[in-house]
């Protein structure tokens, strides 16, 4: 995987002399017994591009992309942390709220400036009293959870503007080089994916960290979200998802193929978003001269999760599957850099119904400011422009990227040819 640090003098014991339930442990958070040091050191290491508002605010994110870590980095004078994932503080406030509003006021009271609640989905009733906090003090709340869905369902008081929401994803491609001080692999981003807790391990140590994410989390957890009655159904759907990843998403097919009926599919979609475990591309349908399709497509978080959930973790890219697997890794990170910008910002993608496509539109501000064709190919040449020139004939205002494994860029007429690394330089600059 990643670059190893230096190890410990200490040399502790292998994970396969522990028993099977601490085995399974170390597993579960992405850390082995043998690499728990390397990978703690690394992650903490590894400076985010998200940037810490100065009043309170929300802070979502899948399971395990260090959103505990990052808090834990901010090195907040005068805080107080309440982590609802311990079963005692859990148990303690779930039988009388109360007690953490008379809590939190001794806090405040003594100086405290900061009161940060890890999961805070897990007793959403919370927040009535951090919205009193809010309006009879001036401390600020960190208030972090991989749902946003069970805040919502619960009709959880969401605060009315009173704080502020910022997601945390897998890594980007500038926070693990600027950790590194040189270029990470493409290959291996597109194999294995970006995860904090596969940071610094072997490939035997992240597939079984893969293992269990996708078997703990995503099958497990997401599935009592959704209150999961055919569980069969569910975990077909949640296979096909990944196998057709990027593809343009026809749910009542995908309901066929599960053996669930289409309005269920489309929850369990919804589910994923609101999760953040999915990205849903909408389809650009305004042109004056052609016929353009609707459907949205659908991209999952994390290209490991998607080649763990297709059985095709390797060592080695597929050559028959580098292309999928670029585009998803190319559109993740366009949106993660967008989104830790702050700037209003949306993603399309853009089809006719003769198949003409363009992979990504960004708009910004209201206006389209670039159209991207992700093509894995180090020689690109007019036979791989033709997307591009159909969706010109419409927007010849729209500046047109082919973004690609070329060493150097150069333009082919009215399109911008250009690497991944150069492209991913561009928007963080540019646009944001």
């Amino acid at each position: 995987m990643f670059r190893r640090l230096t190890p410990s003098p200490l040399t502790p014991s292998p994970p396969d002399q522990l028993p099977t339930f601490m085995r399974f442990s170390y597993f579960l958070t992405g850390i082995t017994l043998q690499d728990c040091i390397f990978t703690v050191q690394s992650c903490m290491m590894i400076k985010r591009l998200i940037s810490k508002p100065e009043r309170s605010f929300f802070l979502l994110g899948p399971r395990q992309t260090g959103k505990s870590t990052w808090i834990k980095s901010l090195h907040l004078e005068n805080q107080w942390m309440v982590n609802l994932l311990k079963n005692d503080t859990f148990f303690r406030y779930i039988r009388d709220p109360a007690v953490f509003r008379l809590e939190a006021q001794e806090k405040i009271n003594n100086g405290c400036e900061w009161i940060i609640i890890d999961e805070v989905q897990r007793i959403p009733d919370l927040l009535n009293d951090v919205h009193l906090m809010l309006e009879s003090s001036n401390v600020k709340f960190i208030l972090s959870g991989s749902s946003a869905r069970k805040l919502k369902q619960k009709g959880a008081n969401m605060l009315g503007g009173r704080a502020l929401k910022r997601h945390l994803h897998p890594f980007t491609v500038k926070e693990i080089n600027s950790a590194h001080g040189a270029t990470t692999d493409l290959d291996t981003m597109l194999v294995w994916g970006t995860l904090p807790p596969l940071h610094g391990l072997n490939s035997r140590d992240a597939s079984e960290t893969l293992k269990a994410y996708v078997e703990v989390y995503l099958r497990e957890e997401i599935q009592q979200e959704a209150l999961v009655r055919n569980l069969g159904g569910y975990t077909r759907f949640l296979d096909l998802t990944a196998a057709y990843c990027g593809e343009i998403v026809n749910f009542t097919s995908i309901g066929k193929e599960a053996g669930l009926p289409t309005r269920t599919v489309q929850s369990y979609y919804e589910i994923l978003e609101d999760t953040l475990i999915a990205l849903r591309l909408p389809a650009w349908r305004k042109s004056p001269t052609k016929r353009l399709l609707s459907h949205p497509k659908m991209y999952l978080f994390d290209n490991g999760v998607t080649n763990f959930l297709c059985h095709r973790l390797r060592k080695t890219v597929d050559p028959t599957l580098k292309g999928r697997l670029f585009e998803q890794f190319m559109v993740q990170e366009t949106n993660r850099i967008l989104d830790y910008s702050g700037i209003d910002y949306q993603l399309y993608y853009w089809r006719t119904n003769h198949g003409a496509e363009v992979d990504l539109l960004i708009r910004i501000d209201g206006s389209l400011s670039l159209a991207v064709e992700f093509k894995s190919k180090s020689r690109i040449s007019r036979g791989d422009t033709s997307g591009i020139a159909s969706f010109h004939e419409d927007n010849p205002e729209v500046p047109c990227f082919i973004v690609s494994l070329v060493p150097e860029p150069y333009a082919l007429d009215y399109i911008h040819v250009m690497n991944w690394q150069q492209y991913l330089e561009k928007i963080s600059g540019d646009l944001s």
